[in-house]
């Protein structure tokens, strides 16, 4: 277990995301991942509105009435981006944010969320967007708040701002993308979490599925680079000046006797500042694949040859 931030929080050192659930991952295989997700000792499970217009909260509510206790989960999810007005736009007013969360707790058959996440930085004022946060501790629908996808100066200012007044909700956490082809919030975004006492919940850890070496030969039919509606997902990450670093993984990885993906997640789990990576499994033996290496560090040397390949020295450490 990790504390999250400087919080009360304590979460397990990986997250179950479920971006897919409802859609590629269907109710039966969702209930098996938390299965074993819960019997490997995992808690935290990341959804929003946004994940399958709600078919993702769906399906952690139907499972809470049938298959798990609701006290055996840390369930976080998110408010602002989704389907307002018959369109994907992203809202962060008051009253948008309050009708995402009341949404969100009806669909998790729940009374509350343990972490409600801002899902990006909107165009509401800044004090609107955070005063919703506050009433949803202040109403008890949200035990802790967070923000997600937010750039280095947004983190600062909205942190600051809920630090500067007593009685305010403090931000606890922070997701970001954050994996070895996409370490650019090493330079302001992790650094103002450390300052302000946040906590880090990297998405996407395994590069968007680049990282496994699966794409090094051509895109897998069965994949998500390979499917129509999550192409755009991972395409950025094909691009020729990646293959470096997928490379330098797989190479560390026959080395260490794990897997691509495995070397990935180590990376990222036990960078400076991280609290819980998400992982977006899609079956029982991907997600088997990230717990089997639960008690495994990488060496240092090849910490250190791994930053140096995707860009330098990790700074924080």
């Amino acid at each position: 277990m990790r504390r999250v931030g400087e919080s009360g929080l304590t979460v397990s050192r990986l997250g179950l995301g479920t971006m897919t659930w409802g859609a590629d991952v269907s109710p039966a295989a969702a209930r098996d991942l938390v299965r074993r997700f819960l019997a490997d000792g995992g808690n935290l499970i990341d959804t929003a509105p946004a994940y399958g217009n709600g078919a993702a909260e769906n399906v952690i509510g139907k499972l809470i009435h049938t298959d798990i206790r609701r006290d055996d989960l840390i369930i976080a999810t998110k408010g602002g981006f989704g389907l307002h007005a018959g369109r994907r736009s992203v809202d962060t007013s008051r009253r948008a944010l309050l009708d995402d969360l009341a949404g969100s707790l009806r669909r998790l058959h729940t009374d509350h969320v343990d972490l409600w996440q801002l899902h990006a930085w909107g165009s509401a004022p800044l004090d609107e967007t955070l005063d919703a946060l506050d009433h949803a501790v202040t109403s008890g629908m949200a035990r802790y708040v967070g923000i997600s996808n937010f750039v280095g100066w947004q983190t600062a200012r909205a942190a600051t701002w809920q630090q500067a007044v007593p009685g305010r909700a403090r931000l606890v956490s922070t997701q970001v993308e954050y994996s070895l082809v996409a370490r650019r919030v090493e330079l302001e975004v992790l650094p103002a979490a450390l300052a302000h006492g946040m906590g880090v919940f990297p998405w996407s850890p395994i590069g968007r599925g680049v990282l496994t070496g699966k794409y090094r030969s051509g895109t897998p039919r069965d994949s998500r680079g390979g499917s129509d509606h999550l192409a755009w997902f991972v395409e950025p990450y094909l691009e020729p000046k990646y293959r470096a670093v997928v490379d330098a993984v797989c190479t560390a990885a026959e080395g260490l006797g794990l897997t691509p993906a495995q070397v990935a997640l180590l990376w990222v789990r036990d960078a400076p500042g991280v609290t819980a990576p998400i992982l977006g499994a899609r079956t029982v033996a991907q997600l088997g694949e990230f717990l089997d290496v639960d008690d495994q560090v990488l060496p240092p040397a090849i910490v250190s040859a791994l930053d140096d390949v995707t860009g330098g020295p990790n700074l924080l450490r």
